[in-house]
């Protein structure tokens, strides 16, 4: 069934075309490690402790190396360590027996995450598309750039699957095995000759493991390419994809050789693999202390892996392990390098993928123009008509007020999708593509048509339906504060899901900063009454504010309202102003009890504008420094 399923899947691999030249390692013959340790503090004893101790290895090109141990062992930061995006190790590391450049090193290697952080929107062509765009030099033509993605796709078993969607929680796409392979694809399209892979299978079932492997092992052979990858407790078939394993238990190595040598050599420790038994799983249980109970000869789990560990140190000096590392090499003169973060074409390539992403994701920003749409809706009839009354002016405030800070705190449901963003930015970013400068210009003017098009819409509901200020100068002024709202608003989103990149915490805060920006905006409590505290440390940096001050300028400036009564009988005017004799109210008189200026506009758009600037400096600051 095994042999079945990999014929099936990988048929497309047997063609290898002459167009496939630049993915064969020509350059890469080894990867070499020697003495790696990785000493931090100990939280408990404050005493320095090794989560990687001293270990080595060695990998030839066409081989597939999987990195084992029970949970904690320190595989993955050994995996880290030796995709160099750990700096704080000691030890050495060999490219043919030669150390080179950090920089070098980087073109030379590529790295799958553990997630699957791909963008559901696209389909399985577009995501390798564009990643061809972001990682290729702009001296890889756009036809060569096609002829890898659709080799990449032949290879990987994925041509029935190239249009079709990753997949969203909404919209069902491939399934889980075809993602990871469509991740792994996706890594490869540089034509990295050292793929490193952090645990290819977790989350797939044993059919899906062993799909990925073998589609691994196979492109590995074909094109010599070095693969390494952590793994936690594969298949017994999946286990013997592997050529060699690197056995790691609290930082030690326990074994490292070829997978059909486990078997031999724990046998001549004395602790053979019983019948029918998984390997793998047989050697982590004889590493794993964390259930540190006795054996069936009374010694502990701890005992038996300090024998394991000591065997190895004393016949672990095999022809693998601890090559000489010769001095510094220049002999990868023309690899291939990755997209350069500051080239203005990456802007732009992010840009139309997230116009694809929110154009297909209603996630993203549909859902919220439906939710806008229910709330205008909902304030058009509930403040249906209102006239120019005296008995209506707490109307019109309040229904400006209202839809000013609804808006922007309904903006809370942009923290979802602005997370996934950030989990693709955090990956690509860890590869080389990108820096955060890039993506928060493509996340901002994403996100501007969209906001406007929902301030459109809010206000062409809201507006008329209420009966605001029948002008359309002011019909448009108040869409500029609309827009102006969402946009400080998602800004503020932005800032708050870089510094807390965790659902929960996220929602939480924008919701709390949104309930504050309430509080003092001045509508709820006058600005003059206002605790010095509250006015002097956050009403002057409260956008809602400003956004409110704009409409109600807006809105009564050079507006008359009828008071109470009439000349006859008496009036009875709640606003005093020069138009009482005639029992009407000037609307400056409104203005003027909540202490706002008019003639300000420009003045008021530019601190709106700076505010927003701000919270977007802030974000890719937190972005720029939280890596």
């Amino acid at each position: 069934m095994r042999n079945r399923l990999s014929a099936s899947v990988s048929s497309d691999t047997e063609r290898q075309t002459s167009n496939e030249f630049y993915m064969l390692n020509d350059v890469v013959r080894s990867l070499s490690w020697s003495n790696v340790t990785l000493t931090v503090e100990d939280r408990s004893t404050k005493q320095p402790r090794d989560l990687i101790s001293r270990v080595n290895g060695r990998v030839q090109a066409g081989e597939i190396l999987a990195l084992m141990g029970p949970s904690g062992s320190g595989k993955t930061t050994l995996l880290n360590i030796l995709a160099g995006r750990n700096k704080s190790s000691h030890g050495t590391a060999a490219v043919n027996d030669a150390s080179i450049q950090a920089s070098v090193y980087k073109k030379l290697t590529s790295f799958v995450e553990q997630e699957d952080a791909l963008v559901g929107s696209l389909t399985v062509r577009e995501t390798l598309e564009f990643a061809a765009r972001l990682a290729l030099p702009r001296s890889v033509l756009k036809a060569e750039k096609g002829t890898r993605v659709q080799n990449l796709i032949d290879s990987f078993g994925l041509k029935k699957q190239a249009d079709t969607l990753i997949g969203t929680p909404i919209r069902k796409g491939i399934s889980g095995g075809q993602k990871r392979r469509v991740s792994v694809a996706s890594q490869l399209i540089t034509a990295p000759k050292i793929l490193f892979l952090d645990e290819p299978t977790s989350g797939l079932d044993s059919v899906a493991s062993f799909e990925v492997i073998s589609l691994l092992k196979k492109y590995a052979q074909q094109h010599q390419l070095i693969v390494v990858a952590s793994i936690h407790q594969p298949s017994a078939a999946t286990f013997q994809l592997f050529d060699k394993l690197l056995l790691l238990s609290q930082g030690q190595t326990c074994y490292f050789g070829a997978v059909s040598g486990v078997a031999p050599y724990f046998a001549r420790l004395g602790m053979p693999v019983p019948d029918l038994m998984n390997p793998s799983e047989h050697i982590l249980d004889l590493t794993n202390t964390d259930f540190d109970s006795e054996d069936e000869e009374g010694g502990t789990a701890s005992q038996r892996l300090v024998t394991i560990q000591s065997a190895w140190k004393e016949q672990g000096n095999s022809d693998d392990v601890g090559t000489p590392i010769l001095e510094k090499s220049d002999v990868f003169p023309d690899v291939q390098g990755l997209g350069l973060a500051h080239d203005l074409g990456i802007p732009v390539t992010l840009l139309q993928r997230l116009y694809l992403k929110s154009y297909r994701d209603i996630v993203t920003y549909w859902i919220r123009v439906a939710m806008y749409m229910g709330l205008a809706v909902m304030m058009g009839t509930v403040w249906l008509q209102l006239s120019t009354i005296q008995k209506d002016i707490q109307s019109f405030v309040n229904a400006l007020f209202f839809g000013s800070a609804f808006l922007s705190f309904m903006a809370v449901a942009y923290v979802p999708a602005f997370l996934e963003d950030r989990a693709i930015f955090v990956k690509e970013r860890a590869n080389g593509l990108y820096g955060p400068l890039s993506f928060v210009v493509s996340n901002f003017f994403i996100g501007l048509p969209f906001l406007f098009l929902i301030s459109i819409l809010f206000a062409t509901v809201t507006y008329w339906l209420i009966s605001f200020r029948p002008d359309a100068t002011a019909f448009f002024v108040h869409v500029m504060w609309l827009f102006l709202d969402l946009v400080a608003a998602e800004s503020l989103v932005v800032l708050v899901s870089s510094l807390f990149p965790n659902f929960i915490i996220a929602l939480a805060l924008v919701a709390f900063a949104n309930g504050l920006w309430m509080s003092v905006g001045g509508f709820l409590v006058p600005t003059g009454s206002l605790n010095v505290f509250w006015r002097y440390v956050f009403h002057y940096i409260d956008y809602q504010a400003y956004v409110f001050r704009g409409m109600m300028v807006n809105e009564f400036d050079g507006r008359t309202y009828r008071c109470a009564g009439n000349v006859v009988t008496g009036c009875s005017c709640a606003y005093e102003s020069e138009l009482s004799g005639q029992c009407k109210i000037d609307g400056k008189a409104v203005l003027q009890y909540y202490d706002y200026p008019t003639g300000q506009l420009g003045k008021t758009v530019g601190i709106m504008i700076g505010i927003i600037v701000v919270y977007r400096v802030l974000g890719y600051l937190a972005l720029y420094f939280r890596k």
